[in-house]
């Protein structure tokens, strides 16, 4: 049995590097696999066990520091890595069965790819040679997930596991981070050998641009008589909160968030911030037609969802990019100023230069436009909105409004994490629930549904101690159920809120919409309905159901102050 490798002494995302073996001595893959994940910084190991893993469960008993979490299907797997790894910023890890697995994650490894998750997927294969045979659960694995992952391999000399699993976690950590994938035969990780285990690689990218340029970027920013700002994922991922709202003040800048809305991306009560940008193009476009300056700060500021005639950037609006995320840069219309840098760097330099260079000037201008942007800000709009809502708070059925009205309130009240999968009913979510802290707001980001309810296991788990709520539409619950028994068997404190229309509204609601028909085939869960308090209790989870509107802040409170999971079922209107 090899020693225990010593924990990296610095922070899980950027580990110390300390070779942990820099003597070859006889070890076995499965057992260097681990003890690599370890020293690269992985504290949990998602996964679903299979035969070809059976390596792998063998020498998790060698690393009782290791926490094996276990997820009743492989999409759930990479879901609840995919929320850890967005409520730490860390590198995280899992693993799934053979080509069939792999197939059931793909949908979740799609997610992950789309929020630039750093993740190390492995899949165990068939032993080598005995592939050719094609055997039950066999498939090429690497080419299922080249087209969602940054590199793909698989293993297929023993000496090669450390080159390939550093490899592995310098590629995925590296921005634009992303998840990786390692195909893992058997006969690798039951293979010994005199392994050096190598070392740790991080890149350091907190790099800004030269001092032309930042002065170049100031001129810019000042020569423009509206300037707005709409901030992105890369304000999370690069630590920048302060340091945007630092830039806006200093601008006396509007402040959007990119419409495809799934983080913190800015402290929501900070003077200038105008909320989200909707996912409408029409709206967009009259939206940033009134300002001749577009200031991009790590984002993919013009994401849209559905297709419109309309194109949402209007005509001369000049563009200034930001960022480490180079795909996103220019990549729909032209950028005057296209900068490849660390947001929160860049902005450190940038602030003091503006200031600078602007002067009184400057300052008599912020002064001048803040009474404006007070009146139209975040904080003013959600105080109205919450008037609106409480004229309606009564409503039987309960209203979606006032659920999410609740939810915001609660969750504020605990300083819980909240984990956003209501797509209708939740709709003023972004609107009502202020973004404080770096990690604590995550909400679907690709569209692919059913990830919030694993995802909130991730979440939990990476941030023990701390009450997470989970508000996800009844559609969205059914795809991915099965991850309550995870968060009942770790005894963790999410609170999940489903949102029971008792269908998929949002399909009804874009076919009345876009076809002019009300022909609902498929789309009711109905004859019988789904009784999500059985299912929950079924899972180990206490559950209740909610359908008085006076109810619904009680039943929050009941379950934030619980030291363990519980599940809220609120019917809430249908309507279309």
């Amino acid at each position: 049995m090899p020693s225990k490798p010593k924990r990296p002494s610095a922070a899980p995302e950027t580990p110390k590097p300390t070779a942990i073996s820099p003597v070859p001595n006889r070890i076995t893959g499965r057992s260097a696999f681990l003890a690599m994940l370890q020293d690269e910084g992985i504290t949990h190991l998602f996964g679903n066990p299979g035969t070809t893993e059976l390596p792998i469960m063998h020498a998790l008993a060698e690393f009782p520091d290791l926490t094996y979490v276990m997820a009743m299907q492989e999409s759930l797997v990479v879901a609840m890595a995919d929320g850890f790894s967005r409520a730490s910023g860390r590198l995280v890890a899992a693993n799934v069965h053979v080509a069939p697995g792999l197939g059931n994650a793909l949908g979740s490894l799609y997610n992950a790819k789309f929020t630039g998750t750093p993740l190390i997927l492995t899949a165990g294969q068939q032993e080598q040679g005995h592939g050719l045979t094609e055997p039950l659960l066999h498939d090429p694995l690497v080419p299922m997930a080249e087209p969602l992952v940054k590199w793909a391999i698989e293993v297929t000399r023993l000496a090669d596991l450390p080159r390939i699993v550093r490899r592995a976690a310098k590629v995925a950590t590296t921005p634009p981070t992303g998840p990786v994938f390692i195909s893992l035969p058997g006969d690798i990780l039951n293979d010994e050998a005199g392994l050096d285990l190598g070392a740790t690689t991080r890149i350091d990218t907190r790099v800004r641009p030269a001092d032309d340029m930042i002065a170049r970027l100031a001129e810019t920013l000042l020569e423009a008589e509206r300037p707005v700002i709409v901030v992105g994922d890369e304000i999370v991922k690069s630590d920048a909160l302060a340091e945007a709202a630092a830039l806006a003040e200093a601008l006396g800048a509007p402040v959007w968030q990119q419409p495809s809305n799934y983080g913190a991306h800015f402290l929501s009560e900070q003077p200038t911030y105008l909320g989200t940008l909707p996912r409408t193009q029409p709206q967009v476009r009259d939206i940033l037609a009134r300002y001749d300056l577009l200031l991009a700060l790590g984002a993919d500021p013009l994401q849209m969802s559905v297709y419109s005639e309309v194109d949402p950037m209007p005509p001369g609006l000049e563009t200034v990019q930001i960022g480490l995320v180079d795909r996103n840069t220019a990549k729909n219309y032209p950028v005057a100023l296209a900068i490849h840098a660390d947001v929160k760097t860049t902005l450190a330099a940038l602030v003091p230069q503006l200031k600078k260079v602007g002067g009184t000037a400057l300052a008599r201008r912020v002064k001048d436009g803040a009474a404006a942007l007070t009146r139209a800000n975040w904080s003013a709009k959600r105080i109205a909105l919450t008037a609106e809502i409480e004229k309606g708070r009564g409503g039987k059925p309960i209203t979606g409004d006032w659920l999410t009205l609740c939810v915001a309130r609660a969750a504020e009240s605990r300083s819980a994490t909240v984990v956003n999968e209501s797509l209708t009913t939740g709709r003023h979510i972004f609107a009502l629930l202020p973004y404080r802290e770096r990690f604590g707001f995550h909400s679907l980001a690709s569209g692919g549904i059913g990830w919030s309810v694993p995802a909130a296991v991730g979440v939990s788990l990476a941030q023990p101690g701390k009450p997470v709520v989970c508000y996800v539409g009844d559609g969205s619950a059914m795809y991915s159920i099965q991850a309550l028994w995870t968060a009942a068997h770790h005894k963790l404190p999410i609170t999940y809120v489903i949102a029971n229309n008792g269908g998929y509204r949002i399909i009804k609601q874009r076919l009345l919409s876009f076809h002019k028909s009300n022909q609902f085939v498929g789309m009711d869960f109905a004859d019988p309905a789904v009784d999500f308090c059985a299912l929950a209790r079924a899972l180990g989870m206490p559950a209740e159901t909610i359908t008085d509107p006076d109810q619904v802040a009680l039943a929050l409170e009941r379950g934030l102050a619980g030291p363990g999971p519980r599940l809220l079922d609120v019917v809430v209107d249908g309507t279309v």
